[in-house]
């Protein structure tokens, strides 16, 4: 009787292990959550298996935190020159055109003006004046020595002695300002661009850096005596800077040369480097933002201004495993991956995540570098 018992009972158990088997060999058939040891089995000769695309887990660097925030490519104003007039006159030739590429102390316009005859005159004068003051100086020199020669004679008094050498400091004093007024106009003629004793000269505006000229309004056979109204801009676009406005929130994240990535609309797929150059110091009220701009090289010229696109902040960087984002599957609050163990053979893992970059997103646990993850295809597999 207890052997007869036994049997049946022995029976149920191994028919419970069957279907116990069978419900983790098909773990999604019902739609139920699948525990991490579920997997899916697909034939070799299967066609569902050319529709599985798989991808290696691999070690990246990642962000810990970052942000994302519009950004537009602007001039480097630490780069840019606004050539004005140094005098009045009038433009006798334009060498540039809107556009130009231009070299440091290149000629840019010649100018017409009286203040060229002016200063060259005024050189002139300060040469007439030291050649004056070496006479005095000479016969105040000459005054002092016979006064004192007679002094020692007892010819004169010793007043007289005292008057001469106060002639003779006054007229070294006379040199010296005469030979500073010849300095000072030697230094106008420099500033403009003329030669010492010559008259009817033009003056030659030439470019103060190397770049391109953004902005135009000089026109030869024009007068112009506003000194403050630029003729041309020239920038150096070797270099230029993105403008972002950073939500105040994130505004603690940045710090200066820190790094900004670029992704900009033009050229999609591509990613520009860069680091942060000026931080604003006040807070916009109507959008809660701060400006902050950061500075990225541009030696092809393939960043314009007014460019727009979107920076990326990474505050710190991690060295963990990272897999596509297509691969994730969200299923009843928990996220997890198709884990290849061999070819056609698939294991359902659970994975907690950290960050995500672009088409990327890091594994903080649950996976391990050279894993092999479905990529594409992970909802097929989770249908079957």
């Amino acid at each position: 009787m207890r052997l007869a018992v036994l049997i049946p009972v022995g029976l149920m158990l191994a028919g419970c292990g069957k279907k116990e088997e069978t419900k983790l060999s098909t773990p999604l058939a019902t739609g139920a959550a699948v525990k991490p040891t579920g997997y899916i089995e697909i034939p070799p000769d299967s066609p569902k298996l050319n529709q599985i695309k798989v991808a290696s887990v691999v070690i990246a660097e990642m962000p810990t935190e970052e942000f994302t925030a519009p950004g537009k490519i602007e001039v480097n104003p630490n780069r840019v020159s606004r050539v004005v007039l140094p005098v009045a006159g009038r433009i006798a030739q334009v060498f540039v055109k809107f556009g130009d590429t231009v070299r440091k102390d290149d000629p840019l316009l010649t100018l017409e003006s009286p203040e060229a005859d002016a200063a060259a005159a005024n050189q002139l004068q300060a040469d007439a004046t030291i050649t004056q003051a070496r006479g005095n100086l000479n016969k105040a020199q000459a005054d002092f020595d016979r006064a004192s020669d007679l002094f020692k004679a007892d010819a004169i008094a010793k007043k007289e002695v005292l008057t001469a050498e106060n002639a003779l400091l006054q007229m070294k004093t006379a040199l010296e300002q005469a030979k500073a007024m010849r300095e000072q106009s030697l230094s106008r003629l420099e500033l403009l661009g003329l030669k010492p004793g010559s008259f009817r000269q033009k003056i030659t505006l030439r470019a103060p850096l190397s770049g391109k000229v953004t902005e135009l309004t000089a026109v030869a056979g024009e007068f112009r005596n506003d000194l403050a109204a630029p003729l041309m801009t020239i920038a150096d676009l070797s270099s230029v800077w993105v403008a972002s406005d950073v939500p105040e929130t994130a505004i603690r994240l940045v710090k200066l040369n820190e790094r900004f990535d670029l992704s900009l609309a033009a050229y999609p797929g591509e990613v520009f480097h860069s680091r942060v150059a000026r931080i604003s110091d006040k807070v916009k009220p109507e959008s809660r933002t701060v400006e902050v701009w950061a500075e990225l090289a541009n030696p092809q010229g393939k960043l314009k201004t007014d460019m727009f696109g979107q920076i990326r902040h990474v505050e710190a960087l991690e060295k963990v495993p990272v897999i596509p984002a297509s691969a994730l599957i969200e299923m009843e609050g928990r996220t997890a991956v198709f884990v290849e163990t061999q070819r056609g053979r698939y294991q359902l893992t659970d994975v907690t995540l950290g960050t995500r970059s672009g088409d990327l997103v890091s594994i903080h646990k649950g996976l391990t570098a050279g894993q092999t993850v479905v990529s594409d295809g992970a909802m097929l597999l989770r249908g079957m």
